[in-house]
């Protein structure tokens, strides 16, 4: 294998220097988050494209045939996965970008993110393409070529490939008996799971159940108040599950990214900043390019203007009224609270202002301590129109993350107010 490497790199630099051919990268104009190191190469030619569903395209990577090291890089749109096959003298993968799939007859389907590596034996049925909301790319190295032939079978239909590339969590060795741990659960085993299964089971069964039954939130909902509490408790663990549930249940990087965002004014930069790796890590293990399209609708001139707008839109006159009977030296606090809080980070488009206001809501509760901010927020809610039972829900949902001393601090405060 080392050789085979060697061989691959050697050929690589040499083929990297020609240009990227330009009518595939209009093909790609608008898959930004999409990159790759090799070029795409042409469509796949007929010979080969009619065992595909959807469009591929094909690189030779080696040319010198005495090699024996017949490499390609191999490129599937969204959607694009090839027939059922096999080869005599056996195949291996080398994943460089995107994400896709890989199912062996009568297994389940296997997910690919860069840096995957598949091995596949002589004779093995199987089929390889992209995700349905990817393009993918694989470096398709040919075993044994002097004796190798591929035999390709019937194409895998819709149900099939749905089946095999639906984005589902499953629990790992433990048994939970509701139907919500698997939109949450990680894919992967974790340490927990695999060390600790009683107490897994415990937590699972409470997170996942109970407090999931309580209140009518969306799963989008309950997954986004979590991420912003998992960073409040400063909780990379549960982050890294809740982060594997948001991308399970379709939320999108901007979404994601927001929440952390969200989090800086609320939380403070040093509890937030790992957080931003974590993401920005998980992120581009999925194949998404960043920095992402800025979000940003302020300007050095308008961010104070805008931020008291919105202030004074879901809070009132108070605001105001809140300004001019601040002490002169605490004043800055209150222009950087409607130009930074407010300016800089709540007029961004993500999330509206019930979105914020919960996940603002989440984090205060989370923390600790912060019982009279949490009671004016609850009256940000509740201008918004997140009312008594949407906040009863939230803090339900969160408890199992923030025990019951902050839990009940929280609804003493909803009670009250």
């Amino acid at each position: 294998m080392k050789k085979l490497f060697k061989l691959m790199c050697v050929a690589a630099l040499a083929i990297f220097c020609a240009a990227c051919n330009q009518s595939n990268q209009k093909d790609m104009k608008d898959n930004s988050a999409f990159t790759q190191v090799f070029p795409m190469g042409e469509k796949m030619p007929e010979q080969f494209s009619k065992y595909f569903i959807g469009q591929a395209y094909r690189f030779p990577l080696t040319q010198n045939s005495e090699l024996n090291v017949p490499a390609s890089n191999v490129t599937f749109e969204p959607g694009c996965r090839n027939n059922w096959h096999s080869h005599t003298g056996g195949q291996i993968l080398m994943v460089t970008a995107g994400r896709g799939y890989y199912q062996e007859k009568g297994k389940p389907a296997q997910e690919l993110l860069p840096g995957d590596v598949v091995e596949i034996a002589p004779n093995i049925v199987h089929w390889h393409g992209a995700a349905p909301d990817s393009w993918f790319s694989h470096i398709a190295v040919e075993c044994n070529p002097q004796t190798n032939v591929n035999t390709w079978l019937e194409p895998v239909n819709d149900e099939e490939y749905a089946a095999a590339t639906q984005k589902k969590q499953v629990s790992a060795a433990i048994a939970v008996n509701n139907p919500n741990a698997d939109l949450w659960l990680a894919s992967k085993p974790s340490d927990l799971q695999e060390k600790d299964p009683e107490l897994a089971e415990i937590f699972s069964n409470f997170a996942y159940g109970e407090a999931m039954e309580v209140g009518d939130l969306d799963i989008k909902t309950r997954i986004l108040i979590t991420l912003a509490s998992n960073i409040a408790t400063q909780s990379q663990a549960e982050y890294k599950v809740s982060l594997n549930a948001a991308w399970a249940n379709g939320l999108s990087a901007a979404e994601i990214k927001e929440v952390v965002y969200h989090a800086v004014p609320y939380a403070g930069m040093a509890k937030v900043r790992d957080f931003v790796e974590i993401t920005n890590d998980f992120l581009e293990s999925k194949g998404v390019k960043l920095p992402l399209e800025p979000q940003s609708t302020v300007t050095a001139e308008t961010r104070y203007d805008k931020g008291f707008a919105v202030q004074t839109d879901i809070f009132g006159d108070g605001i105001r009224k809140g300004d001019a009977a601040a002490p002169d030296n605490q004043k800055h606090i209150r222009r950087f609270l409607s130009a930074n809080c407010f300016g800089d980070y709540q007029t961004r488009p993500v999330f509206d202002k019930k979105q914020r206001e919960l996940l603002t809501f989440a984090i205060l509760i989370s923390q600790g301590g912060c019982e009279s901010q949490v009671k004016g927020h609850i009256a940000g809610n509740y201008a918004v129109g997140n009312d008594k039972e949407v906040l009863i829900a939230a803090a339900t949902q969160l408890l199992p993350y923030i025990g019951y001393p902050r839990t009940l601090n929280a609804l003493a405060c909803i009670n009250e107010m």
